[in-house]
């Protein structure tokens, strides 16, 4: 199994980061892979169990289930059910923590799975850089924040 950690600090209180990552519908609107989301069957995006399908830029299309969502915690969790990319298993987690020092915010993105033989190394470095540390980036540029 693999298992892929990426975390940043972000130059914001952390209940405006929680506002925008909790939106587990709103990733088209920051992250630069992501073109186009919905979620099934009309449910809210807050609601555990919902999923969201949504399309990538290349036009590949993937579905995730919200797992866990937690106000108080401000983390949530979500696994892969839908996906042309040989992630097996995969299950992230997202946890924000307030950084009182300077009212920043550190945010967590961690992530376990499984992949075909010799492809762990390859998808560990995608999943990490692709998408966790290109979405911080992009949650950064959205909400106008500088580098921290």
């Amino acid at each position: 199994m693999v298992k892929v950690i990426r975390s940043t600090i972000l130059n914001a209180p952390i209940e405006d980061v929680w506002e925008v990552i909790r939106d587990f519908n709103g990733h088209d609107q920051w992250h630069p892979a992501v073109a186009t989301s919905q979620i099934e069957r009309g449910n809210p995006s807050d609601m555990i169990g919902c999923v969201r399908r949504f399309r990538l830029e290349d036009g590949s299309e993937l579905r995730e289930q919200l797992l866990t969502l937690s106000d108080i915690e401000q983390s949530l969790s979500y696994c892969l059910l839908d996906t042309p990319i040989p992630l097996f298993n995969y299950v992230a987690h997202c946890r924000l923590f307030p950084v009182t020092d300077g009212d920043v915010t550190f945010w967590e993105w961690e992530s376990r799975f499984d992949t075909p033989k010799g492809q762990q190394d390859q998808l560990a470095e995608m999943v990490g850089t692709e998408i966790y540390s290109a979405g911080f980036d992009a949650v950064r540029a959205h909400m106008g924040l500088e580098a921290a």
